[in-house]
């Protein structure tokens, strides 16, 4: 494929594993047979996840360029901050985040365990920031990398979840050409496979590298942003610019984009009753840990497809697990009963 044009520094452990969520399919009737792609494991850097294979595309530039600071930007419970944080630290670089109150969700503890403090552990200079979300370019960001500069640094931007950042969708081609190399060593292809959307690159880049085998309309999205609209249309159009990246032979179009809108409400890091029932259906038939942000909605859907039967008797389904789970602390009054 058409990858090798790009430098990679590898941040994982090499393809993340599959495995056979045997238990949890049994509980949906047995019909349907539930693989996992590990994301949540892929690399030994803060425990892992989808947003450490994107920045292995992206931290090149920043190392080739004499970089000396990371500047990334999420919600106070970001998966994607506590990853360049990680990888910053990992670097010898400097980290700067802000963290923006994505989040409609109150508790004491919000912004001191979890995702956010396994960022300051690993020494980021975290700022915490009063504004609400949205997964466009943020003013926020912009200040924290003048005041980098300003102070003698050299910042090198990463947006939220890498998704505006040209290479941003990279990392889930080589996700794709990961599969298709164990797709072998099983014997079978997937039929379908499901990932929770909300910023874009990760299901865009998964569609562009399934789409070399005419698979890309099997990439399932679930959204988690509660603004569908504005996250298809990333998706669509990170999709678009990684497919000339890559020399993608057709073009993308919008009906290669297949996103459920259903099971992201109320808003983007709130539980719903589907997100919480798929939280401990997951982890009591499986022990698998997802989180209410991202996995619990991504299977809430998996756990809809299949009961609604559109996802048909005797599919394979690969459940792709981004890594989420550290922000689980976050919400531990949630689970006081378990």
């Amino acid at each position: 494929m058409f990858l090798e044009k790009y430098t990679r520094v590898p941040l994982t452990f090499g393809p993340s594993p599959i495995t056979h969520m045997k238990n949890l399919s049994k509980e949906l009737g047995g019909d349907v047979e539930i693989y996992a792609k590990r994301e949540d494991c892929n690399s030994g850097l803060a425990f892992g996840g989808n947003k450490i294979r994107k920045l292995e595309y992206l931290v090149p530039e920043a190392i080739e360029g004499g970089y000396d600071t990371l500047v990334s930007i999420g919600g106070i419970q970001s998966n994607q901050t506590r990853q360049v944080a990680a990888v910053a630290a990992h670097l010898g670089m400097k980290c700067m985040l802000v963290q923006e109150n994505w989040v409609d969700y109150k508790a004491e503890i919000y912004d001191k365990v979890g995702n956010i403090e396994l960022s300051r552990i690993m020494g980021a200079d975290v700022r915490l920031n009063p504004a609400g979300f949205d997964i466009g370019i943020r003013k926020s960001w912009k200040e924290a990398m003048e005041e980098v500069k300003a102070k003698g640094g050299k910042p090198f931007p990463i947006p939220a979840g890498c998704s505006e950042h040209p290479y941003g969708g990279l990392g889930f081609v080589n996700f794709a050409n990961e599969v298709v190399e164990q797709e072998k060593a099983f014997g079978f292809e997937f039929d379908y496979i499901v990932v929770c959307a909300v910023t874009g690159s990760t299901m865009a880049g998964m569609t562009v590298g399934f789409g070399f085998h005419g698979r890309q309309r099997k990439v399932i999205g679930i959204d988690a942003s509660a603004k569908p609209e504005q996250t298809k249309e990333q998706i669509f159009r990170i999709a678009k610019n990684t497919a000339k990246l890559v020399d993608l032979p057709f073009e993308i179009t919008e009906d290669d984009i297949i996103l459920d809108e259903r099971f992201g409400g109320p808003s983007y890091g709130v539980p719903n009753e589907g997100t919480m029932a798929a939280i401990r259906l997951c982890g009591r038939s499986e022990g698998v840990l997802i989180d209410p942000v991202y996995e619990g909605k991504s299977m809430a859907g998996l756990i809809g497809l299949i009961k609604e039967q559109k996802i048909p008797k005797g599919s394979k389904v690969l459940y792709v697990h981004l890594g989420g789970a550290p922000a689980l602390n976050a919400y531990a009054d949630l689970f006081k009963e378990g």
